[in-house]
């Protein structure tokens, strides 16, 4: 499947040879071959999608998608994946399998390969969303001024990057990738602080990804089903995720408003945090709930600041498909400095 040129602001350019970016979640792993045409430009030439669990190590993934593409040449990679790099191991509980950077590097022969975080590749693809493909939730059409963009994603995980503009000549963007995520959850109301309490018999810490990620949904339908001594009936993310736009099933529908109304209060928090000028919610879970997320109390709790509400209105939030943004955003980082570092 080829792709047309994408111009990306790139500061340096290797070769012309193809290389390998991929961007791997706890559910996916999105790969695409891509060169470098002209400075700040590149050609996506191929993509392909995986299931995670469907191989028993990521070099296997790779591995496929080397022989699936005919790209035999490429010996060089950026893979944006969740999870902080330790060492040589990644930190992560979300992937189905451990990843080693250097039995990756080992097992697939590559002159190169660079671990990126996933949302903060994300970050760095922010400059090329084309607003068309979003949908705004709240604030005005475009940001009333430049300054610093918030990425944040439910999915398998919760992930969060700030990325901001260059303050001069001279200067590229920067990108914060941050552990949100695993930051304290915060409660809203006296039936969130039930769920924290219950939750917290459970776990000694009771983070943002707990409630806000595929299994933090499932987690809340069934605390939901133990608080109203029902039974539960659904079995995923997914199940509950139906069911509760469909209004099939009571706990799964309060399930995902208080997920939507909690989710909104926490990149309010963040906005205010870094003092962003702009939000793009992404990952996983935003595209398949949009018509529920919509109407849910998602701006309601953003926009619940006390008296720096009227500062939220003036920020747009859209959702945005993750698709071939992550794949762009690792390419951008790549071309800027990965292969340098």
């Amino acid at each position: 499947m080829a792709h047309s040129a994408t111009v990306i602001s790139a500061t340096r350019s290797p070769d012309a040879k193809p290389f390998v970016a991929a961007d791997v979640g706890g559910t996916h792993a999105r790969i695409a071959l891509m060169r470098a045409e002209t400075p700040g430009k590149v050609a996506m030439l191929d993509f392909r999608q995986y299931a995670c669990a469907d191989s028993p190590d990521l070099s296997d993934i790779v591995a496929q998608f080397l022989r699936d593409s005919g790209a035999r040449e490429a010996d060089r990679a950026v893979i944006a994946i969740a999870g902080v790099l330790h060492g040589d191991e990644l930190v992560n509980t979300n992937l189905p399998w451990p990843v080693s950077l250097s039995r990756m590097r080992h097992a697939l022969s590559l002159r190169d390969l660079q671990l990126v975080n996933d949302f903060e590749a994300m970050a760095y693809a922010t400059p090329y969303i084309d607003p068309a493909e979003s949908v705004r939730l709240t604030g005005p059409a475009t940001p009333l001024a430049r300054g610093a963009t918030l990425v944040i994603g439910p999915g398998t995980g919760l992930g969060a990057a700030l990325w901001t503009p260059s303050r001069g000549a001279g200067v590229p963007p920067q990108v914060l990738a941050t552990e949100a995520g695993h930051a304290a959850l915060a409660p809203g109301n006296e039936r969130e602080l039930a769920i924290v309490g219950h939750f917290l018999r459970r776990w000694p810490h009771v983070d943002n990804e707990r409630a806000l990620s595929g299994p933090g949904l499932l987690n809340l339908y069934r605390c939901l089903c133990e608080l109203d001594a029902a039974v539960p009936a659904l079995a995923s993310p997914a199940e509950v995720a139906q069911a509760a736009q469909n209004g099939a099933d009571i706990q799964a529908e309060e399930a995902l408003q208080i997920f939507c109304a909690m989710l909104g209060s926490l990149i309010g928090d963040l906005v205010l945090t870094f003092g962003a000028q702009a939000v793009y919610l992404a990952g996983g879970m935003p595209a398949h709930i949009k018509p529920f997320l919509l109407r849910s109390r998602f701006v309601e709790r953003y926009l619940n600041k006390g008296v720096l509400r009227s500062v939220l209105e003036q920020v747009p939030v859209s959702v945005i498909d993750h698709g071939r943004y992550g794949l762009l955003g690792a390419a951008a980082w790549y071309l800027d400095r990965g292969e340098n570092e």
